[in-house]
């Protein structure tokens, strides 16, 4: 009997212990199971807050916007769940303008993108502290917003729409397309910035290939029209520089071009969609794609000062075969055979 009880405890223990590593091996699936789940909410975002400034409404601006809200998406920030987002649009109202800036920084915004570039000036002036980001800028150090395009220094950064060679490209096309052309009719809006500095680009392009511009300056949307019509008569060709008040009344221009048969270059990809003859322009939803990878680094950790301003990767000829019907251009295989082809 004595040598019975131990080998009878040893089988005891033996059990206990085969069910204890039982017990411990489907806990560690539980456990698995709970740190994959407890990984999962670790990886999911926090609640962030980001203001949107736009100056107003037009295709380019609309697709810039919505680019950085898909890229925000797919890295994980999703509207309605862990993204409150408050966009405001100041109808190309100046005092709107600055009083939707300062209400972004007293909401106190994680982060806050200015769309165009009175936008983001009115944002810099209210904040040094929360990150800013911009995007459809067309001088982002003239306009005192950055110290350079690699080290933007300061809470501020963003994407450029100005590729180097896309009004050169455009102006020349000018040339190449309307071979009789002498006289280009600008319209824009000299209260703009950055159209100021796309129209003078344009002119030193212009000079160079033996273009003289004519320029028409509007102060509003609704003088768009009008100044349009006085160029009638007056010029050869119309060429729409990137003018935020300009292309939101951009029918106006089309209306005349087409009623007068004047070819219409432009700044832009999108407005050439909307009517007008040719540009060499780039998608603006991928320009706000790369504002809102941005967006996420900062959100993550990233200073602005420390991500490089960006810009678009390429252009693309952007024809309107409806636009140059209406506009009395005569297309050629030599002018289609490298254009992506809009309006048919």
């Amino acid at each position: 009997m004595k040598k019975i009880l131990p080998v009878l405890l040893c089988g005891l223990l033996l059990m206990l212990a085969a069910c204890g590593s039982g017990s411990k091996e489907t806990g560690s699936n539980n456990n698995g199971n709970s740190n994959n789940d407890s990984g999962n909410n670790n990886e999911e975002k926090k609640t962030v807050k980001i203001g949107i400034t736009q100056i107003v409404e037009h295709p380019s601006l609309d697709a810039a916007r919505e680019g950085f809200i898909a890229a925000l998406k797919d890295a994980g920030y999703e509207e309605g769940k862990n993204l409150k987002l408050d966009y405001q649009n100041a109808q190309g109202d100046m005092n709107n303008n600055m009083t939707i800036a300062q209400n972004l920084v007293a909401d106190q915004n994680d982060l806050i993108l200015g769309i165009a570039t009175a936008s983001v000036q009115a944002v810099v002036q209210s904040t040094k502290e929360i990150p800013i980001l911009f995007t459809a800028i067309t001088d982002p150090i003239g306009a005192g917003l950055v110290e350079s395009f690699e080290q933007p220094g300061g809470n501020v950064t963003g994407t450029s729409d100005t590729h180097p060679d896309a009004i050169k490209n455009t102006i020349n096309a000018i040339k190449e397309f309307i071979p009789d052309a002498k006289k280009v009719g600008i319209v824009y809006n000299s209260g703009e910035p950055n159209s100021v500095v796309n129209v003078e680009n344009a002119k030193k392009v212009m000079a160079e290939i033996g273009l003289e511009a004519v320029e028409v300056s509007v102060s509003t949307s609704a003088e768009v029209k009008q100044a349009t019509e006085s160029l009638v008569g007056r010029v050869d060709v119309l060429y729409i520089p990137k003018d935020n008040t300009v292309v939101s009344a951009l029918e106006s221009v089309i209306t005349v071009a087409n009623d007068k048969k004047i070819p219409t270059f432009v700044g832009e990809g999108d407005s050439v969609k909307r009517g007008t003859f040719a540009s060499y322009g780039f998608d603006y939803h991928d320009l706000g794609y790369t504002t809102g990878k941005m967006a996420v680094e900062i959100l993550e950790g990233k200073k602005p000062s420390d991500i490089p301003v960006g810009f678009p990767e390429s252009l693309e000829l952007i024809i309107n075969k409806k636009a140059a019907e209406l506009e009395g251009v005569t297309l050629t295989e030599e002018m289609l055979k490298d254009a992506k082809i809009v309006g048919e």
